[in-house]
């Protein structure tokens, strides 16, 4: 503030009032005319402070203009490396495959890049605003534009395919995807856009759409029903036939297992399977094939039918189970074809079976009825043999019958045949040595069929064959320790199993055995099993060989020579007596069947009616004949007993000499006496039994 004064005052008295009035300058008019300017001490504090207050702004003046032009410096420099990175990308944008435009939140172009522009072969002003819509087709324009405002007003994102036409005139179809652009509190600032040429994926989808429509309708015209699943189980195709057979169309959105519940499906035996234990779900969980499965389809309207259903799975280039496809053929009719073709093949087989065991009766009935004729002979060992087969045959008791070769032991079991009670069923006689180890089991039991290579049917084995009768086991030291085991379970368990088959089969059959081998030698040599041994030998008999009933020559002889004189059409009268002299001297190691082959071969050289027989015929190597008495020590106490008993039959009880029993069975009458004590025979019961009638002796001459 500056005071003007003219009063005449002095500067210290002026200065004193201003300061008071806080007067901080002031001038005054001095007697020489001139103003004097004056300032108080606090003013010039105040100045100085202003000073240095101005000095310190302008140092800051600088400082900020300093910051600002450096701030300025580095904002340009920020523009222009935006402006270069917008020109590349730029550039990029304008070079990629892609098609891509900016619209104004109104949906006005604002901005197409290079790629579009030479597609079209516009400029940038040509499409800008709304003129863009000149290049949509005709028929696809009134649908985009309806969907673009709907984008607009709701602010979604958009996809769309249309066509586009090109700068050659022709229209290409376009996949578009637009998005909006939006600010901070949501608005839309811009929409972007790109456009993708789809007209080759379009073009091949149509070839693909065209090739399943093709697909589908042949698979419609084939008979079998086919429909597939993804993964979950989906039903995404079906043909018209599998519609037929299901009864029903599946819903759109149907699975496997929901439409499983209106189609139920039941196994061969007619138990339901559950949904989801069905093949197609098996296939889907384990990612394996199903093929020729049988089921039963139960349909909606309550009907069944049986189905053949193959299975494959669906897979990805990866390996991984995307779905499956289901083919399944009507078999109804074809399985009542074959259900009664089967009836009229068991039928067949049941006739063919039925054939086979009559003819096997006939020829039983024409060999039962010279059974006993050729049991020839009147010895005490041949009748304590008899004896056995009189007790034996009326029981079903398992029979070994042991003896050497020729000796007549299917001669002896079929004579316990027909004294059985089984007598008007098969007797079926196996020769186990005949018979290759391989085939052992299925002719005993039976086969399948296809149970082995060449197995073409189903075949009944002996055992079957011999139901309600008898089976003679011939030569039963031969089988093979397979077929051991199996005619064990027979005997254990009277049942057994075709070979090939699992089925139980139950065996009515009395079983007789026979061998000559030493069984017991056979179990220690380890080829014979022991139990199957005591299961045969519950009731053995043992016939003796020729050389110890030497008595029976003569009969035999005769029996045979008018046997086979008969079908030689001679008349043979009598026999030379140094040929019966011989033929008893012979130790016949080849036994009854010896015997027989030289007297019909005898018989057919004969040239007159005294037959004759050519010793060089007789082995020469013969084994020396075993002594009766041998043989008498080697059998068991029963076999022995009723051998004295039939020798003290024929001798009327007498046991001392030539004529006695003893002299019969080859040992000592002391012996024999000792024997009758400790086997506790009654000898005087023999003294009323008559001699059993001889067969007339022939003559000789």
């Amino acid at each position: 503030m500056i005071v003007l004064c003219t009063y005449p005052l002095t500067t210290r008295t002026a200065a004193d009032v201003f300061d008071v009035a806080h007067v901080h300058e002031f001038a005054i008019a001095c007697r020489h005319g001139n103003w004097e300017t004056f300032e108080t001490p606090e003013t010039k504090q105040t100045k100085a402070e202003l000073t240095e207050l101005k000095e310190e702004l302008e140092q800051r003046v600088r400082e900020q203009t300093y910051e600002l032009v450096t701030a300025n410096e580095e904002l340009r420099r920020e523009v222009d490396q935006r402006k270069e990175t917008e020109n590349r990308l730029q550039n990029i944008i304008d070079t990629i495959p892609a098609m891509v435009a900016t619209t104004k939140a109104d949906g006005s172009a604002d901005y197409v890049n290079q790629r579009w522009l030479d597609y079209y072969g516009l400029s940038l002003d040509d499409l800008r605003d709304w003129r863009w819509r000149t290049v949509i087709h005709r028929d696809d324009e009134p649908r985009v534009m309806t969907e673009w405002l709907a984008a607009l007003s709701n602010g979604m994102p958009l996809a769309t395919e249309f066509r586009m036409r090109r700068f050659d005139g022709e229209y290409r179809w376009f996949l578009v995807r637009t998005v909006p652009q939006r600010d901070e509190h949501g608005n839309i600032l811009k929409w972007y856009a790109a456009g993708y040429d789809i007209e080759d994926q379009k073009k091949a989808i149509e070839g693909l759409r065209q090739s399943e429509q093709k697909f589908h309708e042949l698979v419609d015209l084939i008979p079998a029903a086919v429909y597939t699943c993804d993964r979950s189980g989906r039903i995404t195709y079906y043909n018209m036939r599998a519609v037929e057979l299901w009864g029903r169309e599946p819903a759109p959105d149907d699975t496997h297992l929901r439409f499983c519940a209106s189609v139920r499906l039941y196994n061969r035996e007619g138990r339901l399977i559950p949904h989801d234990d069905s093949p197609m779900a098996h296939v889907l969980e384990k990612g394996l094939p199903v093929l020729n499965q049988e089921v039963i389809m139960g349909r909606p309207d309550q009907s069944r039918i049986t189905v053949l259903a193959n299975i494959a799975v669906l897979r990805n280039k990866e390996g991984e189970v995307i779905g499956a496809i289901n083919c399944f053929q009507d078999i109804t009719e074809l399985k009542r074809t074959e259900n009664a073709l089967q009836k009229a093949l068991q039928e067949i087989e049941a006739l063919r079976d039925q054939l086979y065991k009559e003819n096997l009766v006939l020829k039983e009935e024409i060999v039962r009825s010279s059974v006993f004729e050729e049991i020839v002979g009147t010895s005490p060992a041949l009748q304590a043999v008899l004896a056995g087969v009189a007790q034996v045959a009326p029981t079903d008791t398992t029979v070994l019958i042991t003896g050497e070769t020729g000796t007549g032991k299917e001669l002896i079991a079929r004579a316990i045949h027909k004294r059985s009670r089984r007598s008007s069923s098969p007797f079926v006689s196996v020769n186990c040595a005949a018979i290759p180890q391989s085939l052992i089991a299925s002719e005993l039991f039976g086969h399948e069929k296809g149970a082995f290579t060449g197995a073409a049917q189903r075949r009944l084995g002996r055992f079957e064959l011999a139901e309600g009768g008898t089976i003679f086991l011939d030569e039963v030291g031969d089988l093979p320790g397979e077929t051991q085991i199996a005619l064990l379970r027979v005997l254990q368990e009277r049942e057994f199993e075709r070979v090939g088959g699992h089925q139980k089969i139950r065996a009515d059959v009395r079983v007789i055995a026979a061998t000559n081998r030493d069984l017991e030698a056979a179990i220690a040599a380890g080829t014979f099993r022991s139990d199957l041994f005591y299961r045969l030998n519950v009731f053995p008999i043992a016939i003796p060989p020729l050389r110890e009933r030497k008595e029976d020559i003569p009969l035999l002889v005769e029996h045979f020579v008018g046997r086979y004189a008969s079908k030689a059409g001679k008349k043979i009268r009598s026999i030379k007596k140094k040929t019966l002299n011989v033929l008893e001297s012979y130790s016949w190691p080849g036994n009854i069947r010896e015997l027989q082959n030289v007297i019909e071969r005898s018989v057919i050289v004969s040239e007159t009616e005294n037959l004759s027989v050519d010793e060089s015929w007789l082995s020469q190597k013969a084994s020396r004949p075993q002594p009766v008495s041998d043989t008498l020590s080697k059998r068991p106490g029963a076999q022995v007993k009723k051998m004295i008993e039939a020798a003290l039959a024929e001798t009327r009880g007498r046991i001392s000499g030539p004529s006695g029993a003893a002299a019969k069975l080859g040992i000592p009458p002391s012996t024999l006496e000792s024997k009758i004590r400790s086997l506790k025979i009654n000898k005087r019961r023999f003294k009323t039994v008559y001699r059993p009638k001889r067969h007339k002796a022939p003559k000789t001459g």
